[in-house]
C-alpha cells in the first residue's frame, strides 16, 4: 500500500510537470535562485544550539567514561574472583580424582566413579543417586565441585555482559561527539566571515603568555584560580583531566583538586555539590554552571570573568561573563 501511494504521488509529479512545460510555466534552468545565505544573526544561533548540544554531550561522554572505567575496575575484581575460583575448581577436581581413584578399589556396582567422569560437574549428583556411603566431608567436596563450576560460569557472564553494554554506550557518544563537533566547526568558520565578536568568546583572553591571577582570593580558593590560570591556553580536549587537555569540567576538578580540595567529575555531580550561591553572592572560586541542562561550567574569578574550557577547538581561557554568559547562568556551588 505504501510502494502503490509512492507511486501515484510520482505519476501525479510528472503530470503536473508535463501540463506546466507545455503551457510555458517552467522558468528555464539560468533563472533557478539559490538559497538564501545565512544571515549573522541566523549563524549565531546555530552556533549557540550546537555549543549547547556539544557542551550537553561532552557531560554524557564523561558519564559514560565514568561508567566505562568502572566496570572495567569491576571487570578486573570479576577476573581476580575468576582466578581464585580456578583455583579452588582445581583443589576440588585433585580432591574428587583422589576419591575415585579410591571407588576404584570398591567392589561396589553403583561406584562413585560413574558419578564423577561427567561433561558437567553439576550433573553428579543426578547421575549418583544414592551418595550415602560416603562420608560427609567428601560429600560437601562433591557438592562445592559443582557449585564451583556453575559460580565460575556465572562471574565470567556477568564480567562481559557489563563490559560490553559499557563500551557500546561509550562508542555511541564518541559518534554523537563527533558529528555535532564537526557541525559546530563549520558554523564558527561561517561565523568568523561576518564582523564583529562571536558572543561566546567575548572578553576572551588573548593569545599569548598566560596571565597571572591578581585579585583578592585566598586560601583554596587562591589556589584553585592560580592553577586554572596557569592552564591558560592548554587546548580543549573531550573528557580531559589534565594535564595535556581539559574539558570544562575536568579543569574546575583539577583547579580544586590542586588546592587539595576533592569534588565530583561531571557538572550535574558538581552541580549536585551542597553550597549553592546565587548570583549575586558568587566569590572568586566559585564554579559557576550554564544552561538548562548543566552542560557547561567555570571557575568565577572576579571583576565579572570567570575561567574555562570552551569547547573543541578553543583553549582553557579567560571570558567575561557580560551578556551572553550572564544569560545562561543557571546556578552556582561553592566547594
Amino acid at each position: 500500500m505504501k510502494n502503490q501511494h509512492r507511486t501515484s504521488a510520482v505519476s501525479r509529479m510528472f503530470t503536473t510537470l508535463a501540463i506546466m512545460a507545455a503551457g510555458g510555466l517552467l522558468l528555464p534552468t539560468a533563472v533557478a535562485h539559490a538559497e538564501p545565505e545565512a544571515t549573522q544573526e541566523e549563524v549565531e544561533e546555530r552556533v549557540e544550539e550546537l555549543l549547547q548540544e556539544s557542551s550537553t554531550l561532552v557531560q554524557e561522554y564523561n558519564e559514560a567514561q565514568e561508567a566505562y572505567e568502572a566496570v572495567e575496575e569491576q571487570v578486573e575484581d570479576l577476573d581476580d574472583q575468576i582466578g581464585s575460583e580456578e583455583e579452588r575448581y582445581e583443589e576440588l577436581r585433585a580432591k574428587v580424582v583422589e576419591l575415585a581413584s579410591a571407588s576404584y578399589q570398591s567392589s561396589d556396582p553403583e561406584s562413585t566413579a560413574t558419578a564423577l567422569f561427567v561433561d558437567n560437574p553439576s550433573e553428579i549428583f543426578e547421575q549418583s543417586a544414592d551418595l550415602s556411603y560416603l562420608s560427609e566431608t567428601r560429600r560437601a567436596e562433591l557438592e562445592a565441585f559443582a557449585e564451583s563450576d556453575a559460580r565460575l560460569i556465572a562471574l565470567k557472564e556477568e564480567a562481559e555482559e557489563g563490559y560490553d553494554e559499557a563500551s557500546e554506550q561509550l562508542e555511541e557518544a564518541e559518534e554523537r561527539k563527533e558529528e555535532v563537533e564537526d557541525s559546530l566547526a563549520e558554523q564558527e568558520e561561517l561565523l568568523a566571515t561576518f564582523d564583529g565578536e562571536n558572543p561566546a568568546a567575548a572578553g576572551e583572553s588573548a593569545t599569548g603568555p598566560a596571565p597571572t591571577y591578581s585579585g583578592s582570593a585566598s586560601g583554596d580558593a587562591r589556589a584553585a584560580i592560580d592553577f586554572a590560570y596557569s592552564k591558560i591556553g592548554t587546548p580543549y580536549q573531550w573528557g580531559g583531566t589534565g594535564p595535556n587537555g581539559y574539558d570544562c569540567s575536568g579543569l574546575t576538578q583539577a583547579s580544586w583538586a590542586a588546592a587539595g580540595v576533592g569534588i565530583p567529575r561531571t557538572t550535574y555531580t558538581q552541580y549536585d555539590m551542597p553550597n549553592a550561591v546565587a548570583w549575586e553572592d558568587i566569590q572568586p572560586g566559585d564554579i559557576l554552571f550554564f544552561f538548562p541542562d548543566l552542560g557547561h561550567n567555570g571557575l568565577y574569578v572576579g571583576n565579572g570573568m570567570m575561567v574555562h574550557a570552551p569547547s573543541s577547538g578553543k583553549t582553557v581561557s579567560e571570558v567575561r561573563l557580560a551578556d551572553y554568559w550572564a544569560q545562561h547562568f543557571v546556578g552556582a556551588r561553592r566547594p
